[in-house]
């Protein structure tokens, strides 16, 4: 999952970034209003820490551009200003949630799946795919309640074809989602995990595959591993 903090106080989102990544989360962080809306509204995120005191432009006014350009990205406000009148305005403006300064990091982490879980299908924090289950609060996969033993960059993309499940992703858009860098045509690191996660996850005889290519776009994790598609 891809999340942009956007906060001025230095220590504070080094301090988030660092709990973050340790969750598995792919972090970016930008330390003023408008760089921060620039990047909310030309990438591709799965939520936002938005700070309210920010320069340039403060964390209301990004909210409500982002809001009015047609972005709905949960956002998750944060702010040393806990007034009720503060917390209203924020709410209104559409913002997901509002967590006062200073804060625990369990609980930020909490919110932020919390606001993550709404805004998918799956209301819960265990994500399930056939007989393939996601606990996304111990970072543990199972199939046929079996742990299965994944790297850090391997959960993560099984996540995301998880979260995604029966959607055909490109490889550009999950690269955006899973690794910080910019989608590079002639690169095959997508491919690799695949490969190793399929050498995980499936069958032993390659039966039931949950995730299939899709030839020339990319691939798709199938709720339905019996049915047949553009396998390669």
């Amino acid at each position: 999952m891809r999340i942009l903090v956007i906060e001025d106080e230095r220590k504070v989102a080094n301090f988030i970034k660092q709990g973050l990544e340790e969750e598995r989360y792919i972090v970016e962080v930008v330390f003023d209003g408008v760089s921060g809306l620039e990047m909310a509204m030309n990438n591709q995120f799965d939520a936002v820490l938005l700070d309210v005191m920010l320069p340039g432009k403060d964390g209301f006014s990004v909210l409500k551009d982002l809001r009015n350009g047609g972005v709905t990205v949960p956002v998750l406000m944060l702010t040393a200003k806990g007034t009720t009148e503060d917390r209203v305005q924020g709410l209104d403006l559409g913002a997901d949630d509002y967590l006062p300064k200073p804060f625990n990091f369990d609980e930020l982490a909490a919110r932020l799946r919390s606001i993550l879980r709404r805004s998918s299908p799956e209301k819960t924090t265990k994500l399930k795919c056939g007989d393939l289950t996601l606990d996304t609060v111990s970072h543990l996969a199972y199939r046929f309640s079996q742990e299965i033993e994944l790297t850090t960059k391997e959960y993560a993309l099984l996540e995301y074809l998880v979260r995604n499940k029966n959607r055909i992703l490109s490889r550009s858009t999950i690269t955006q989602h899973v690794w910080k860098h910019s989608f590079d045509p002639e690169s095959n690191i997508i491919d690799v995990y695949i490969k190793r996660l399929r050498s995980k996850i499936e069958n032993e005889d390659g039966s039931k595959p949950l995730i299939q290519s899709i030839r020339g776009v990319g691939y798709r994790m199938r709720d339905l591993p019996h049915e047949k598609a553009y396998i390669e």
